[in-house]
């Protein structure tokens, strides 16, 4: 047993050493639908004029290591910071403030169709999250943080063009859905008061992103 396993190990390391890989690094923004944490919001904090729409932007840093298998399949792995704020102007109390912080890592599998200079990436994959959320209340002295970690899944699409040598233009979309769950602070969630519910940062969300890639031969 042992014998195969180092077999096995010998066989990846030398694929690998022989394998193209594409290292890319980019910024984007995503769209997001998360119904029960925009309520809480909307309900308890913002006024009318104000309310949070279905999908809200958020801003995200994406950096992935992909390694070419086939002429035709990718496996990579994927981390996406998500970020999001709020400090409604006016809202329904003082010195309100919200933010939170999505950690999206995941393992990627891409059907991949390249050229001269150019190369288009099709796939689809899934990974854990982890999501921090910091809330400053009304007449609190300090913001309140709660955290939870959950599982998502991505359908994700990327195009490669040839700058110089072997950097490469990266220009992408994906769509997300992701269940985090309920943030908690020491096991206590975040209760919406008005419906007699826990809150929960669940959403489905699609994004864009722009970027830069190094891709060795």
């Amino acid at each position: 047993m042992k014998k195969l396993f180092l077999i096995l190990f010998l066989f990846i390391s030398v694929s690998v050493s022989k394998a193209q890989i594409d290292l890319t690094a980019a910024m984007g923004i995503n769209f997001v639908n998360s119904p029960s944490f925009n309520d809480y919001l909307n309900i308890n904090f913002i006024n009318s004029d104000e309310q949070l729409a279905s999908f809200n932007s958020t801003i995200n840093f994406m950096g992935e290591g992909a390694v070419t298998l086939t002429p035709s399949f990718q496996i990579a792995g994927e981390y996406v910071y998500e970020f999001y704020s709020i400090t409604p102007a006016s809202g329904k109390v003082p010195f309100y403030e919200a933010s939170y912080a999505h950690h999206k890592p995941s393992a990627i599998a891409y059907y991949v169709i390249s050229g001269t200079g150019y190369k288009l990436k099709f796939g689809g994959g899934a990974g854990i999250r982890f999501l921090s959320f910091e809330e400053q209340l009304p007449n609190s002295p300090v913001s309140t943080s709660h955290s939870t970690t959950g599982f998502g899944i991505v359908l994700k699409a990327q195009g490669y063009t040839l700058l110089s040598g072997n950097f490469y233009a990266n220009i992408g979309g994906d769509l997300r859905y992701d269940l985090p769950g309920e943030p908690t602070n020491n096991g206590t969630p975040i209760i919406d008061r008005t419906i007699d519910e826990n809150v929960n940062v669940n959403s489905v969300a699609f994004g864009f992103h722009l970027g830069i890639a190094y891709i060795l031969n």
